[in-house]
């Protein structure tokens, strides 16, 4: 079992320097790709998409990078403009105003006087980003793997208490059961008193039989049982990705404790149902981030 919760970095050498490649990832319905890079290469945005849709499954997945060191060719500054746009500035000032200096700082508001060497190798800076992609991915997954075996104990641990939940509940049940079968034979015994009547045994067991009827959840407790057992099978056994599985089964459960509930109307097994209920929706949030 994996989380979808991690975080991974990679890096890998670019010129002279070397390229930094952050991966964070939570918790999404789908996989949800979004990459900042920095302006001098963010066209090559689709191959660092591309390595991290190869490799993860599920969840968002922020990706920033960033270069460090001598990595692409540097702005130059083309020196025969500037001398030019110094000497007019310098004629200039002749002209208007002999006294007033010239700043060199001028020169900085001239556009293009500095140039960029645009010619980047693309394939050299395309198996960089691949490299450092792969690596921060690796560390994702490794941390995914811890965060998931967490998970997956949490989980176990919360499936325990279901099963013991469900055997109280079934212990509960029969006496529950016997319990109403002597309030209402009690009940109708003193109504019966007062008007000198007399309830054929037939009858009575008929009434039992009906409220038992409304009240058996034995096929909801099976259910349970069941979806239990898929949970915990698919915990321990499965490689592939169960998050959505997990969460299907929850659902399940919850709609069985639900029905138990509306079921019951007695003090005892309201509270095992609220316990239920309170352990059930603790393993929707826990699963809310299994991949």
């Amino acid at each position: 079992m994996q989380s979808m919760t991690g975080y991974g970095s990679g890096q890998a050498a670019l010129g002279e320097g070397q390229l930094v490649l952050d991966l964070r990832t939570v918790n999404h319905r789908f996989l949800d790709v979004r990459v900042r890079l920095p302006s001098r290469i963010q066209g090559r945005t689709p191959t660092v998409e591309r390595v991290i849709r190869a490799r993860l499954e599920r969840g968002r997945v922020d990706v920033t990078a960033r270069l460090e060191g001598q990595t692409l060719p540097q702005p130059t500054l083309d020196l025969e403009r500037a001398r030019a746009v110094y000497a007019e500035l310098a004629a200039l000032r002749e002209e208007l105003n002999p006294e007033e200096p010239v700043p060199l700082s001028l020169l900085s508001s001239v556009p293009d006087l500095f140039t960029v060497d645009r010619t980047i190798d693309e394939a050299a800076l395309d198996r960089s980003l691949e490299q450092a992609a792969g690596a921060a991915c690796d560390a994702v997954m490794a941390m995914r793997d811890k965060e998931g075996d967490a998970l997956a104990a949490e989980l176990r641990s919360r499936l325990s208490d279901l099963g013991a939940g469900v055997g109280a509940l079934k212990i509960a049940v029969p006496e529950m059961l016997e319990a109403r079968r002597t309030r209402l034979r009690d009940r109708l015994d003193a109504l019966l008193a007062g008007v000198n009547g007399e309830l054929e045994p037939s009858r009575l067991e008929q009434e039992i039989a009906l409220l038992a009827d409304r009240t058996d959840v034995a096929e909801e407790l099976v259910r349970l049982d069941s979806h239990r057992d898929q949970m915990l099978e698919l915990i321990e056994n499965s490689g592939a990705p169960v998050g959505k599985s997990i969460d299907f089964l929850l659902q399940e459960m919850a709609r069985e404790a639900n029905t138990i509930g509306s079921k019951v109307q007695d003090a005892t097994m309201t509270t095992h149902v609220i316990a239920l209920k309170a352990c059930i929706e603790q393993m929707r949030e826990q699963a809310q981030n299994v991949l």
